[in-house]
């Protein structure tokens, strides 16, 4: 079993400082087993609302909630949403003692109920698949196949782990989706989700995708913002910058985890993942979501221009703007791309991250960067 050290260390901070924590993630990425080990060694009161005694328990819940003492744990919180009503009443009584932390496999309203009912109450975490910094260096190509749902990524063999994530996406659109409220067939819904595989890192445009599907934009749209709330699917916001160019104004699409992505390809090897035409799409995606972790980013961007000139990723960091290009090339080069980004967007530093072996500085602020490296990203906006 692997330790995930560091989102251990941020509940301990948010349970510390916050009355209500809310640990929000897809199933099966590990929310039980993180609450369970922090759970140890604390006075701990644990309620799965998926479970008929435990909803017996909470028949009259301010009564049975507070009376409690120490950490309070509620799993599956968005099954029984009158909860966060009560949440709040308790949490304001003076004499609280009470921490809370609620777990919830991330839907479209969960985020809202809380941030409407518990606003100033709450602090959220979001807990994803693992990570390069969580699992061997070597292990960085079984990660990128596999995805990072532990049971997929530990599995003993990819037939094992093809295995797990094809019953995964069944029982996320034969019961997770119809249990969040949305009557979608789950067959409607896989093929959507199997043609967005094909436009992962592409720009999002649905008017061409309902076409696809006989369906309307506003349908498609609806079923993207569906597996959106639920962290399936990450939409990357364009970045305006002001100047003359006419700017791409829609957002990027990306899959969460890469083994899903694969899946839905019809991927299950790395030599499969090698000779498919998504595999620098999806080698981009990858990183995205390792750069993402490792600069603990609660925003971040793409820039294009209709002209050609583009940027991988955009964030900001002390006031400073910084710059990612994402290349599955043992030996990039600096293109012209890169030079108008940089330009445009006056932009402090650019790495371009790449499956090699060495760090150089390619140009005065233009850094070639291998994926073993990427951890050393956090440093490295602090240093330029």
């Amino acid at each position: 079993m692997i330790t995930r050290s560091s989102y251990l260390a941020q509940l301990a901070t948010a349970v510390r400082r916050s009355p209500i924590t809310a640990l929000l993630g897809p199933r099966q990425v590990g929310k039980t087993t993180l609450a369970r080990q922090f759970a140890q060694d604390r006075q701990t009161t644990f309620f799965d609302l998926e479970s008929q005694p435990d909803l017996r328990r909470l028949q009259n819940p301010e009564l049975a909630l507070g009376s409690l003492s120490g950490l309070v744990i509620l799993d599956e919180i968005q099954l029984m949403p009158e909860l966060f009503a009560v949440l709040r009443v308790l949490v304001d009584r003076p004499e609280n003692q009470v921490r809370f932390l609620i777990l919830g496999s991330a839907s479209p309203d969960i985020v809202a109920n809380v941030s409407q009912t518990l606003a100033g109450r709450v602090e959220f975490i979001e807990l994803m698949g693992f990570h390069l910094a969580e699992v061997d260096e070597s292990d960085w190509q079984s990660l990128w196949v596999r995805g990072g749902f532990p049971r997929s990524f530990l599995a003993a063999d990819d037939a094992d782990s093809a295995v797990w994530r094809e019953g995964f996406i069944r029982t996320y659109l034969e019961r997770d989706v119809p249990q969040l409220g949305f009557q979608i067939p789950a067959a409607a819904m896989r093929r959507f989700w199997t043609m967005l595989a094909h436009y992962h890192g592409q720009t999002w445009n649905g008017a061409e995708l309902g076409r696809a599907m006989g369906l309307s934009a506003k349908t498609v749209r609806s079923y993207l913002d569906i597996l959106s709330g639920t962290f399936m699917i990450r939409q990357l916001q364009p970045w305006f910058a002001n100047v003359s160019k006419r700017q791409v104004k829609s957002p990027k699409i990306y899959f969460h985890d890469s083994g899903l992505l694969h899946h839905l390809l019809g991927l299950a090897r790395w030599d499969d993942l090698l000779s498919h035409p998504k595999v620098g799409a999806s080698w981009e995606g990858f990183v995205l979501e390792q750069a993402w972790r490792v600069l603990d980013l609660s925003e971040a961007y793409f820039w294009a221009a209709h002209g050609g000139a583009e940027l991988d990723m955009l964030f900001f960091r002390n006031g400073r703007t910084y710059g990612l290009e994402i290349k599955f090339n043992e030996a990039p080069k600096i293109t012209r791309s890169m030079l108008t980004a940089g330009d445009t967007l006056n932009l402090a530093h650019l790495w371009v991250i790449y499956p090699g072996q060495h760090t150089y500085l390619a140009e005065e602020n233009i850094t070639m960067l291998p994926l073993s490296a990427i951890d050393s990203l956090s440093n490295l906006t602090m240093l330029n």
